[in-house]
This record gives structure tokens, sequence and C-alpha cells, in this order.
């Protein structure tokens, strides 16, 4: 451990050496004394001696994080959940260069109930702590004005600004305004409503808003039974009415079980240097709350790290306490009292689903805005995905693909594809006659042609790809890699193979092979170029069977090539033709040379 230690800060070894086996929170900070990361650990010594121990087997982002660390100090905690908040309080408030970036920068409004005599509800931005009870941040406007509406529907409550203070009511001070004439308020500044019964819809109200809406149902329903027996009729349909009202509003927002109660629900997508969590929150099977963000990767964090931090970080800021949280996959902490479920059937499944619908549909609009911005950004992330998921050092700005064609041996030709930045440049699409293979030999067509176009690439000095992809396994990639070797290009380029069968993708050395994700865009871009350079050779081909099957007569003429033939079909319709043709009319379409060989065949044979 200490020659490693030892390229960095002498005091550093000190340090690790002397840390408790606790969870808690650890801090690097450069030699400018700037916290540059923070972490979170079930075992601080075991966790930060990984960072120095397995400098070589860790990702080179991580290795540059090594590099910059000048001094480490750490904070030991009670438990995994005090590590978890207290990492993501210590981001948010130094937003560390390494840290996973969590961009967010809306302002969500919450329902307030003011802490005053006759307590107003109203929607705000602004948290005061003067005593208020603030339920929220609502992420989706329309459902908290939904709830606020419902609210009002089932509960008139007063609105104005005005001190209704015992004193203030009883000096007679106030009169009633036309909320109170029009049904929208009961008069509380007046006397015509209670304070006790006016905390009674405030409690009401907040178990709405809570989502606890079978609760006041309960009641309501008891209530309206107490009403039908004294005989009160109108009070007992006033009540009715309240309870027609709590169902419509129920009916449009349960989408499972209704026992499914108090309940979190997270799910993530990710692509290349970004990541997305969406979160449903779940009382009594009706989602009160969804919300997605977005997360910058730094240091290649795993699915489950970015996870768990957002996880910490929506729970924190939506102040939610539910016990259970369904989650795509297990995760590596636990906290007490908190149950973390992966489901695999049933109603739970259905709601991970559904959240995992929302993150890909969000993930999918921020891809459509960011290219409405800037055309060239889709490029730019599949060419980094690109670079990524291949182990590529640099961006495979244009990536060339190889295919053989041939039939029982017939006609061999070969086929080559470009893509530059990610997209089709048919202006560089090339078809190659196989010229020194005889027979089905695929093999070596494959290694004639790599050395022939990266021979020529060379001779006129333009760009070399900075990926070769062969269509073929390893043996079509040994082929490949022999030209590059004979040409000295070992190594300027990454060359791969891929197979068909299994989609899998062969590197050169290796005899293992790579599987991506079926659902990549990393092994979609490859399938797509494949199945272009097959189709492309296709074509060739059979336009050459098709004028080779029109003229056996002139592929047997001693240097007479599929080019010479084709002019001379083209101008002449037909072998017949040709064959009555002078010199001169043969020669000003294919040149003295050819047009002597092809005049002087047909004349021995009149001969």
């Amino acid at each position: 451990m200490a020659g490693s230690l030892n390229k960095y800060f002498s005091h550093i070894e000190s340090i690790v050496k002397n840390l408790p086996h606790k969870p808690g929170v650890y801090q690097y900070f450069d030699d400018k004394n700037k916290i540059i990361y923070v972490g979170k650990a079930k075992d601080l010594k075991k966790r930060v001696s990984s960072y120095f121990t397995k400098i070589n087997s860790i990702s080179g982002k991580i290795q540059m994080l090594v590099r910059r660390i000048a001094d480490i100090k750490y904070i030991v905690v009670e438990t995994e959940q005090d590590a978890l908040l207290l990492e993501n309080n210590l981001i948010k408030k130094y937003q560390p260069h390494y840290n996973v970036a969590l961009k967010d920068d809306k302002t969500f409004p919450w329902i307030c109930i003011r802490n005053e005599p006759f307590p107003r509800i109203f929607a705000t931005r602004h948290m005061i702590r003067d005593g208020s009870v603030y339920f929220g941040p609502y992420a989706n406007v329309r459902l908290m004005h939904t709830l606020l509406e419902l609210s009002r529907q089932l509960y008139p409550l007063r609105n104005c600004q005005l001190v209704l203070s015992d004193k203030n009511i009883k000096a007679g001070k106030f009169r009633v305004c036309l909320e109170y004439h029009i049904g929208n308020c009961r008069g509380p500044c007046e006397g015509h409503q209670s304070s006790e019964d006016y905390d009674k819809s405030i409690l009401a109200i907040r178990e709405i808003i809570k989502g606890n809406i079978t609760t006041v149902a309960r009641q309501l329903r008891e209530l309206m039974m107490s009403y039908a027996e004294t005989q009160e009729f109108e009070k007992a349909h006033y009540v009715k009415e309240k309870l027609v009202l709590l169902d419509k509003y129920q009916s449009k927002s349960t989408v499972v079980n209704p026992s499914i109660n108090d309940v979190d629900v997270f799910s993530i997508a990710s692509a290349g240097l970004l990541a997305y969590v969406n979160f449903m929150k779940v009382m009594n099977g009706a989602i009160i709350q969804v919300h997605t963000i977005e997360l910058h990767k730094k240091l290649d964090e795993t699915p489950e790290e970015l996870l768990s931090i957002a996880i910490t970080e929506i729970r924190q800021r939506f102040e939610s306490v539910s016990p259970e949280i369904i989650v795509p996959f297990k995760m590596d902490y636990e906290i007490p009292g908190l149950t973390f479920t992966v489901p695999k059937i049933g109603d739970k499944k259905k709601l991970l689903e559904l959240s995992e619908r929302n993150v890909r549909y969000y993930q999918l609009e921020k891809e459509k805005q960011k290219e409405l911005v800037d055309p060239e950004h889709k490029s730019r992330r599949i060419l980094d995905t690109m670079m990524k998921d291949l182990r590529m050092t640099e961006v495979p700005a244009r990536i060339e693909c190889f295919d053989n064609s041939n039939i029982q041996g017939t006609s061999p030709v070969a086929a080559m594809v470009c893509f530059i930045n990610a997209r089709p440049d048919k202006s560089e699409y090339r078809h190659f006659n196989i010229k020194t293979v005889e027979g089905p030999d695929d093999f070596a067509s494959m290694e004639e042609v790599i050395f022939r176009r990266y021979k020529r690439l060379l001779e006129e000095e333009k760009p070399l790809p900075q990926l070769i992809i062969v269509d073929g396994g390893k043996g079509q990639l040994s082929a490949a890699l022999k030209s590059i070797e004979k040409l000295g290009l070992t190594g300027r380029m990454t060359v791969i193979g891929i197979a068909k069968k299994l989609e899998e993708i062969y590197y050169p050395n290796d005899s293992f092979p790579m599987y991506l994700d079926k659902k990549s865009e990393t092994l979609r871009i490859i399938q797509q170029m494949r199945d272009e350079a097959h189709r492309f050779g296709i074509t060739h081909h059979r336009k050459r069977r098709e004028k080779t099957a029109m003229a056996p007569q002139l592929e047997e003429i001693p240097g007479i090539g599929f080019t010479i033939n084709q002019k001379l079909l083209w101008k002449f319709k037909s072998v017949k033709n040709i064959r009555l043709a002078s010199l001169e009319e043969i020669q000003a379409t294919i040149g003295k040379a050819k047009g002597k060989i092809i005049y002087d065949h047909f004349q021995s044979d009149k001969s």
C-alpha cells in the first residue's frame, strides 16, 4: 500500500491507516484545500483504502481523482442512513467536481396551512419558518391545484387576511363579505363558524393532502348516516355531495390495488454520461407525487450508486418517510425501518413498470429537446457511448464496415460502407471486385480488400477511420488484421468483428467475445452498418452476375474484365452488335489497346 500512496502525499498513508471501521462520510481535498469529492461508506477504512490499494484496476477517471488528492477528512456517523443524508447535504453545499451533479433548477410550490387563528390554506413557493405546516413540494402543479380545489369544494374556508382573534371577533370588528354570501366561506369573522368546527375541516383537508382519502370518506359516510338517522336530510345530502366529489377524485387517481399504502417507487434510465431517475409516491393506491431528475455522471458510477444518491436527495426534498421503497434491483445498503422491494409480479410490479415508462418518456423528451437546440447532440452522445462501450481511446467519428458476397464462389465481391458522425455517408461507400482469390474463400477475400482499401488511403494521404468493423467472427477479424499489420497500421485504429448468430463482438488477441446490451445504441449502429454493407454488396453482386450472364463470351477473352464488358454492352447493347462493329467504333468506346483485343478476338472467330 505504501508504494502506491507515496506517489501522492506522504501524510495520506497515516490518515488511511488510522481510519475507523465505522460508517461515515469522507472528503477528498486537492492541493488548494478545495473539496473535490465527497463519499459515504459502511466502513470508512475499507472504502477509502480501496482507492489506493486498487489503483491499477480502477477506471481512468478515478485514477485522475486519486492523483489530485492532497488531504482526506472524514466524519463518523451512527448509521448508514445518517451517512447518506450527510453525503447528500455536503454535495449540495460544496458541489465537488467529481461528484454526480443533480440537474434540477426548478422551484416547486408547496401547500401551506398558515399558523394563525382560523388557518388559511394556499399555494406558495416560499417557505417561512413561523410554525406553519407545509405539504409538498409538488412537481405536478396541476395535482396541487386539484387538491386545493377539492378541499375548497368539500370544506369552505376563509381566504381573507383578517386577524381573526377571539378578541377581534367578539369586538365585532369585521363583517362577512361576498365569499360568505355565495357559500365559499362560513363566516368565522362574525362568529358564524366556531374555531372547533373550522379545525375539524382543517384536519380533514390535511388527511386529503396526505393521500388518506379513505379515512376522510369513512368519516363523511358516518356523518351522513347520523344526519339521516336524525332526519336532517338536507345536511345528509350536503355530505353526500362531498362523498361524490371524493369518489370522482379517487377514481381518477387510483392505479393499482388501494391496499398499497405509503410507498415510494423509483426507477432509473441511463444513457452515456447522463442518468434519469423517476420518483412516484403512492398512498392508498393513488399516485400523489411524480417527479424525475437528471444526473450527470462523473466517475462511471453504477446504476446502484446513482439510484442511492437520487433516493436520498428526493426523499429529503419531498420529506418522504414512507417505510417501503419499490426499486428495479437490489440495493447494497440497509436502513433500519426501511424496506427495499424488488417486485417480480403483481400490483407492485405494475407500479414499477409505470415508473419505468415515465422515466423513459422523460429521457426521450429531453433528448428531443436537446436535438432541437443542438442537431449534433445525438451524434456526439452516440459516439461517446460507442467509445466507452467498445473500450476505445478516441471518438469513432469515422467508421468503416466490410462485408464479402459470393454465391458458390462465383463473382466474388466485397462492400464497404462508411458512417461519419454516426450517420451514413453514401458518397464514401465502395465496391470491390476480388482479384487475387479463387473460389469461396472469405478470409482471403477480406485480407485482400482491407489491404487494397488502406493502402490506397495511405497513398492518397486521406484520413483513416477510428473504427473498422468486419462482418464475421475470429477468422475474418484475423484476416483483416494481417493486412493492417502489413501496412504498419497496427494500433492506429480499433478493429472488431461481429458474428451474426449471437451478435458477438470479437477483439484482436481475445478468445472470448464481448456481448453488448441488445438495446444499446452501440450495438444498433454496428448492426445497421453490417446490414447496410450486406445490402450494398448483394446489390453489386447481383448486378455483376446479371451482366456476366448476358455476356459469357466477353468474360472468356483474356485481359478483358467486368468494367470493359459493361462499357461495351452499354454502347452496343448485345454481343452480336459488338461482333459487327468496326475497330474504330470499339476503340472509341474502350480505348485503342483493349479495343484491338476485342476486335481481333471476333475477327478470329469469323475466320
